[in-house]
């Protein structure tokens, strides 16, 4: 156990970082506080959207991607495992990094990976190939991973406990409006008018197509230069701004496991790992919805283009942000358990509508099923992490979830594979439907044993 000083002039706070706007609030030996503190959890809430418009560029890259470097649907996918790889390889660093310095010190290092990973995509978009753009999204993800290591926990942190839930979930209420950014960005920086992407370079050869693709490449550019100036903003802010530590201290030293008490205490804890292996389909299921909403629309309406098709994904983030907020407001007065079995059982149902009926209507169904698991990350992960009830172990813990997020690389890249394999793209959404059936388990057994501790 290592331990470190709390200042004396703010009782339960540790000061590691310069800054101009203060923290009034009094932070208690289990690190929660006393209040929040709104400028200072405001700050880690716009932290939200940003990670969302990151992904959902990634729903705009897979249909640019995938006519430019004529891909199938499962070498298209790579581009959200790439994404989300960086969260697995880099999340538990990121908890060291924080358990040894502070969240606000991971929120920066974020920022400034994010940032890095945006400047990288310029020298990619000369190099015109594939892989370059995957490892530039695998440096945003570094920055991304960082990012959500610190602030989906601390957001649980500011304030009184008994309300940690319901902060984490209004944080995640910010996160659909950076899709819809995001998405916009998209639309109309990089898809072009006229003819499908696929027309377009079919339609001529040799020099003129590789000219034409080159300038399509150049077009992703657009939403990168406005993200780093939104970056570099928010990185100022964060710096001059007092953070409270968040961390439980005893006495006056604060209290740290080390990382093999730690993970030796997670794997014997059951609810833990249930909680984890739900957020693996969780966050796979919404990757690859949302991956190939788009390419679902272009299949069933050959008269689309990309950008009058990626208006079905503004919709969808809509639903996404409806859906957070009708579930949060339900849950104020019912049980989640019962609000979440409601939700993920109808997005089964809906699933299904998307996959037997061949019109464009399916997808409207996708946006009905955007908006069905809107709820479900918020509130699986404060679940999880209040299985832990020694707290000396919640910055891994917190890693640990964030790294369940590599469901948004397995499971794309299986219904990619479902696709070519069928020659379906409607059929391939039955891998969706099995994660929604998973994750109403998940809150079903939930509500069992939540009845039996009454």
């Amino acid at each position: 156990m290592s331990t470190a000083p709390i200042t004396q002039s703010e009782p339960g706070l540790k000061n590691t970082a310069f800054g101009f706007i203060k923290n009034s609030s009094r932070q208690l030996s289990d690190g929660y506080l006393s209040k929040t503190p709104l400028i200072q959890y405001l700050l880690v809430s716009i932290c939200f959207p940003m990670w969302g418009a990151a992904a959902s560029l990634n729903d705009i890259l897979i249909t640019q991607f995938k006519s430019i470097f004529e891909l199938s649907d499962l070498a298209s996918a790579f581009v959200q495992s790439a994404f989300y790889g960086g969260y697995f390889f880099l999340a538990i660093p990121a908890s060291r990094i924080i358990g040894r310095w502070s969240y606000k010190s991971g929120i920066l290092i974020g920022l400034t990976f994010y940032i890095v990973g945006c400047t990288m995509f310029f020298p990619a978009s000369r190099m015109a190939t594939y892989s370059v753009f995957l490892a530039a999204l695998f440096a945003v993800a570094i920055g991304l991973s960082f990012l959500e290591t610190s602030c989906n926990t601390y957001s649980t942190m500011l304030g009184p406990k008994r309300l940690a839930t319901l902060r984490l979930n209004i944080s995640q209420t910010f996160y659909p409006l950076g899709s819809i950014f995001g998405v916009l960005l998209g639309k109309f920086l990089i898809f072009t008018g006229g003819d499908p992407l696929k027309d377009q370079l079919g339609a001529v050869s040799g020099a003129e197509k590789q000219a034409l693709a080159e300038e399509l490449l150049q077009r992703t550019l657009g939403p990168y230069r406005v993200i780093i100036i939104i970056l570099a903003v928010l990185l100022l802010l964060v710096a001059l701004t007092q953070m409270p530590h968040g961390k439980p201290y005893r006495g006056t030293t604060e209290v740290r496991a080390k990382l093999g008490e730690t993970v030796r205490y997670l794997a014997h804890n059951a609810r833990f790992r249930q909680g984890i292996v739900t957020e693996f389909f969780y966050v796979g299921m919404q990757t690859a919805l949302w991956s190939f909403t788009i390419r679902l629309a272009l299949t069933l309406d050959p008269n689309l283009n990309e950008r009058s098709a990626s208006d079905y994904m503004i919709w969808a983030y809509i639903a996404f942000f409806l859906g957070k907020v009708i579930a949060n407001v339900l849950m104020t007065r019912f049980s989640e358990n019962h609000v979440l079995m409601g939700f993920t059982a109808f997005g089964v149902l809906t699933i299904i509508y998307v996959v037997t009926v061949p019109s464009l209507t399916a997808v409207y169904g996708c946006v009905l099923a955007s908006g069905l698991f809107g709820p479900c990350w918020a509130t699986i992960y404060a679940s999880t992490l209040d299985a832990v009830t020694d707290k000396r172990h919640t910055e891994t813990a917190g890693a640990v979830i964030v790294m369940s997020i590599v469901g948004g690389a397995v499971i794309p890249a299986i219904q990619g594979w479902v696709s070519d394999t069928t020659g379906s793209m409607q059929t391939s959404f039955l891998v969706d439907g099995v994660c929604f059936a998973i994750v109403f388990v998940y809150f079903f057994f939930r509500n069992r044993v939540a009845r039996a501790q009454r």
